[in-house]
């Protein structure tokens, strides 16, 4: 098979959450430990690194990758979902994983595994612990997929756990209030393995449960919003931020958008975590990790600046969580109008959502080209209760055509809603 055809073969064979939602996801860890099995445990041959989290866990995988590789560690990585190739979820020292290594490993194990009707994900995840042992990596940073306690990376032990936030996101899986969520998230808290929680969101019940789950495990927690690690930061004009942190001196972030400020106090914690169980990691590597770790991984889309004159940015942020921080972000840029292509995946909380959003921009509304978007028209007519006005496009190619259109040197055009949006649009600019 070419690479495309293994591809198509692996979206089709293997339920593909990115596609259909609710469809392709297995509960269990069933299929995970057949896998893992068959391919002699192959995360036991390297360090691990598991994040979980609703919001902000790829800005701080990323990172933490980005800080470990520049300290001279092997490093891999494992996120999701991707933007533009399936690769992007696996990579070692930010190369992705190689066209033919994805065939191959399509090619010499469908015998085995077709039996099994993994999901996509389970697939997925077995074939990158099986390529990071392969590569010889010191050290891997794991992403959640959903969750936590059910997720399948959630076969690792590793080295340490950090959960980033818990916001309302999956409620049809992970349960519909703050504390379900955050039991299924505490689910990677292992026995004697340090945990960093980010931010507990204000929530006591929350920071009890993770208190109570560390005691339980034996692990040692710290929870990184308490520990005052980020001074003080300031915007920079490329969208990107600096911070003058407690331990770390003056940091320049690659990463813009607030929420970063609270995902570098969750990073910061961590390495300090790490350093404590024997990675050295010192000040050059931690400055240089966050600065250019766009480069250093192929991170894209979070408050990722695309042209100035109209100011534009896009954004993957696609829960109440995330458009807590996007919208007061959008709020301090200056603009003379404000445009939004904007759209959603049905099957998240649209109307949460669209009550964030500023009433005065002029609206794109539009559908990425996954099976699970909403369509355009439903979307429009649900922002237009929440008082939003706009038009309706079928492509997101032409929404951003015509925002670009309509707007002006002075303007600001945001583009988000969804992964698949931001995914979309980079497709056209490329």
């Amino acid at each position: 098979m070419t690479y495309k055809e293994t591809i198509e073969y692996l979206y089709n064979a293997a339920p593909m959450f990115q596609n259909i939602g609710a469809g392709a996801y297995k509960e269990g860890l069933g299929n995970s430990l057949a896998l893992d099995e068959h391919f002699g445990h192959p995360h036991k041959a390297y360090r691990t690194i598991h994040v979980a989290g609703t919001n902000g866990k790829g800005s701080v995988s990323h990172t933490l990758a980005a800080v470990l590789q520049s300290a001279g560690y092997h490093v891999g990585l494992y996120t999701s979902p991707h933007l533009l190739d399936f690769r992007e979820r696996i990579r070692v020292d930010g190369v992705m994983i190689p066209q033919e290594r994805v065939v191959q490993f399509v090619e010499d194990e469908r015998a085995f595994f077709e039996p099994l009707h993994p999901s996509f994900f389970e697939l997925t995840t077995a074939l990158a612990f099986k390529y990071f042992q392969e590569k010889n990596v010191d050290v891997a940073v794991i992403e959640v997929g959903m969750g936590g306690r059910l997720d399948c990376t959630n076969i690792i032990t590793p080295v340490l756990s950090i959960i980033t936030n818990i916001s309302k996101d999956h409620t049809q899986f992970l349960g519909k209030s703050f504390t379900d969520i955050a039991r299924e998230k505490a689910g990677i808290i292992k026995k004697d393995v340090p945990v960093v929680i980010g931010e507990t969101n204000g929530r006591y019940n929350v920071k009890k449960l993770f208190l109570q789950k560390a005691h339980e495990a034996g692990s040692p927690i710290t929870i990184a919003e308490e520990k005052g690690v980020v001074q003080q930061t300031e915007e920079l004009p490329s969208g990107t931020r600096t911070y003058r942190t407690l331990h770390w001196g003056f940091i320049e972030g690659g990463l813009g958008g607030l929420c970063q400020v609270k995902n570098t106090a969750t990073i910061l914690i961590a390495l300090q975590t790490l350093i404590s169980i024997g990675f050295k990691i010192g000040s050059s590597h931690v400055k240089n990790g966050f600065k250019h770790v766009t480069t250093l991984t192929g991170l894209q889309g979070r408050w990722q600046v695309l042209q100035q004159e109209p100011f534009i940015v896009c954004d993957t942020g696609h829960n109440p969580g995330g458009f807590d921080y996007l919208v007061k972000q959008i709020s301090r840029q200056t603009y003379d109008r404000l445009h939004i292509v904007f759209g959603m995946v049905a099957d998240k909380d649209v109307r949460s959502v669209v009550n964030f959003l500023p009433k005065g921009a002029a609206y794109y509304f539009t559908q990425s080209s996954v099976k699970r978007s909403m369509p355009a028209d439903e979307l429009a007519a649900i922002a237009a209760k929440a008082g939003l006005k706009g038009n309706i496009y079928t492509s997101v190619d032409r929404a951003f055509a015509a925002a670009k259109t309509n707007a002006g040197p002075a303007d600001f055009i945001f583009v988000g809603g969804s992964s698949y949006v931001v995914a979309d649009l980079l497709k056209t600019l490329k």
